[in-house]
């Protein structure tokens, strides 16, 4: 239906472009309509510039959607830009004295590398995990975000020797499932990552009757999981990227000189062709129906 947008945002005309309609708050007010409000704790680099890949998704759902940019206290957001951040951001605290959260969503972060406790602003995060768990419906972690929501089951990643990198054939491994089970059989999911959690470790903690296996790639491994409860939903690839994402990421860790750069598998460098778009727009659709369907109505 809509996302609920500030006046003159600077990815308006973008998101229009790509047929997402977008309001005001002012306008928002004049509709009998209460919005889903999503909260996004962004910690991409370039958090600005990430944000157009959340909404265009999030604006492509029949519900009138309002997302909430979270910032954390304890993160310099040295890679951003701070005007940004202080006029769009709020801090988790300050949102929730507002009114509550129907959905959460955690992106990634380039803190792969690093143990979860050494990372800043790891205490401040499991604070709002905490609060996440207790009082809101739907909470979705992507790449690293869905790897620290595997910790805080107790869940450990593990690092890579290379990148995970490129495109990889995913297959849906639960037909029953609310979120993922309308998914292709077999659909494509960029993968970006330097870690991951060992198929056997997934495989035991299913046993065990902690979590829920719904996607699986032989070289990926588990790629999309759940808790027990349904409340936290983990994906470990980026169904949100756009077409160019993988290629400028590669040519920007090339400009850097890493030496651990490795070419995006099957993908063409020069003729990028994004083959995951209904795949991510099927997932959040349902994501956020997900939201709807589990939020109280006195929230």
């Amino acid at each position: 239906m809509a996302i609920i947008i500030p006046d003159q945002y600077h990815i308006e005309k973008q998101l229009q472009k790509h047929r997402v309609h977008c309001i005001t708050p002012q306008q928002a007010n004049h509709q009998d309509i209460r919005p889903l409000r999503i909260g996004i704790l962004n910690i991409m680099p370039m958090a600005e510039t990430y944000e157009f890949n959340l909404l265009y998704l999030l604006g492509r759902s029949v519900l009138q959607i309002e997302p909430v940019f979270l910032r954390l206290k304890t993160h310099t957001y040295s890679s951003s830009k701070l005007s940004h951040i202080d006029e769009h951001y709020v801090s988790f605290d300050e949102a929730i004295k507002e009114k509550g959260f129907d959905g959460l969503i955690i992106t990634g972060a380039p803190v792969e590398a690093i143990p979860f406790e050494k990372v800043t602003y790891w205490d401040e995060f499991m604070e709002i995990l905490d609060h996440a768990h207790e009082h809101i419906a739907a909470t979705l972690g992507i790449c690293w975000g869905g790897l620290a929501l595997a910790k805080y089951f107790g869940i450990e990643k593990e690092n890579y020797e290379k990148k995970l990198f490129g495109l990889y054939p995913t297959k849906n491994i639960d037909r029953n499932h609310r979120v993922t089970g309308d998914l292709d059989d077999i659909f494509w999911c960029p993968q970006s990552r330097h870690s991951g959690i060992p198929d056997h470790i997934l495989e035991e903690e299913e046993r065990k009757g902690n979590i829920r296996l719904l996607a699986h790639n032989d070289e990926a491994g588990y790629v999309i999981f759940e808790s027990s409860d349904e409340k936290m939903l983990m994906h470990l690839g980026h169904a949100e990227y756009q077409t160019q994402r993988l290629v400028e990421e590669y040519r920007r860790d090339l400009n850097r000189g890493r030496d651990d750069v490795t070419i995006p598998v099957n993908i063409d460098l020069e003729h990028p062709v994004n083959n995951w778009r209904s795949h991510g727009q099927e997932f959040f659709l349902q994501w956020i129906k997900k939201c709807y369907l589990d939020t109280p109505y006195e929230i």
